[in-house]
């Protein structure tokens, strides 16, 4: 499908309080997630590069050793296999690109 309006996605709870809108094509997945303040991506890797852009609230990333607080215009680079985790500091909007596509999202 070309043309896709977001409000017609269904949201998915992929981590307690993480709710991501999955889009995906044949290389890559976006999702927009929506974070509840408190809510947290255990520490994890996978094989995809991960650009996460962060539009609304204060997220606490920690990559590859290393926290630091994010906020809107912030962008996060994860590079493919690296450690990280994060906590909604505040309820968040987040919208992460990765490369090639997720199918355990799917």
């Amino acid at each position: 499908m070309t043309f896709q309006h977001l409000d017609q996605i269904n949201a998915k709870e992929l981590a307690p309080g993480c709710w991501a809108k999955l889009i995906h094509t044949d290389n890559m997945t976006v999702a927009h997630w929506r974070l509840e303040a408190g809510a947290e991506i255990p520490a994890h890797a996978h094989p995809h590069e991960q650009v996460a852009n962060m539009i609304e609230g204060q997220f606490e990333f920690t990559v590859d050793g290393v926290t630091q607080v994010v906020g809107p215009g912030d962008i996060a680079v994860i590079l493919p296999n690296v450690r990280h985790s994060g906590k909604a500091l505040t309820a968040c909007y987040m919208i992460d690109g990765f490369y090639p596509t997720r199918e355990d999202y799917k």
